[in-house]
């Protein structure tokens, strides 16, 4: 069960749709927010880091109560060359062990790493429900969380270290931002059969559960997904009747795949992928979005409001 509230967090990462939101969130119950950041600290709740391959001195971090890594290059760019593949590792892996490395100097002393994953650690396993005691899938989005969780792990012994497994955000400049023009046209439909299971989550849970994991003692892998499944048509026809347009062009996978390439495809789209928040559910965690149709009435406006 959730402990006294944190009050310092240390956040890699803070100015994307999580991080950002997180930021606000923290900061409005009164925890001291510190962000590390690439460019020139605008104040002094910024900390200038990964320059030169330079490490973070530890002190930036001593004294917090948890420190936050949601560094990562969208997943949602294409196509995903060669290079940019090269930059969807890198983008996680270097942030994650830089702060790794220093936690670890801090010994008896160091913060909670509370570091991102991803849902795509399963990679697409059909018709098997997964939990966090579930076997990693395969392709490339798997092996980069692989990476990844291990770049965490090596905070050493001496800290908690959780890795948040977080489902595709429904939010309009997340999961939906690809699909919101789409559907204004009425050119929205199942993609392949649309029968492939999407773990997903409110933008509203995802920065709860995040700091529920914050002010817990959970330790391990966390999967951030909401509590009810949904299709890949469940969220489509959700999106398309929340702004009173038609959900009926069938996009063909083999279309999909020439426009998005292979990797992206399989990894984002035809995946299939029943992931439960188990370890959320039992730690206590209420949702406040218990089903896609709920998240998407939350991001979306209706037409006319």
């Amino acid at each position: 069960m959730p402990e006294s509230p944190a009050r310092r967090v240390v956040i890699a990462g803070a100015s994307g749709l999580i991080g950002s939101a997180l930021v606000d969130s923290l900061r409005a119950d009164g925890a001291e927010v510190t962000s590390l950041v690439r460019h020139a600290p605008s104040g002094p709740h910024e900390r200038q880091w990964l320059q030169d391959a330079a490490p973070l001195d530890p002190d930036v971090i001593a004294g917090a109560d948890a420190v936050v890594c949601l560094n990562g290059a969208s997943i949602g760019h294409f196509p995903w060359t060669p290079s940019y593949k090269s930059t969807l590792l890198w983008s996680r892996v270097t942030p994650t062990r830089t702060l790794a490395a220093a936690v670890r100097a801090l010994g008896d002393d160091a913060p909670a790493l509370v570091n991102a994953s991803a849902t795509g650690f399963y990679g697409s396993q059909p018709r098997v429900v997964l939990t966090e005691s579930s076997d990693r899938g395969s392709g490339l989005l798997a092996d980069i969380c692989v990476d990844w969780e291990a770049a965490a792990r090596d905070a050493g012994d001496k800290a908690r270290v959780a890795l948040l497994r977080t489902a595709p955000v429904v939010h309009e400049q997340g999961v939906l931002k690809p699909l919101l023009l789409l559907t204004k046209l009425g050119v929205s439909g199942p993609i392949g059969r649309g029968t492939q299971v999407w773990p997903w989550i409110s933008l509203d849970d995802e920065v709860r559960a995040i700091r529920h994991v914050i002010d817990s003692d959970i330790a391990g892998p966390v999967n951030l997904t909401g509590p009810t499944r949904a299709t890949a048509n469940d969220l489509g026809f959700a999106l398309a009747q929340r702004m009173n347009r038609p959900y009926v062009l069938r996009a063909p996978v083999w279309g999909v795949k020439l426009a998005l390439g292979k990797d992206a495809t399989e990894a984002l789209l035809t995946s299939d992928a029943d992931v439960r928040p188990t370890v959320l559910e039992d730690t206590g965690y209420t949702f406040t979005h218990r089903t896609v149709e709920e998240a998407i009435a939350s991001a979306v406006p209706a037409p006319g409001d």
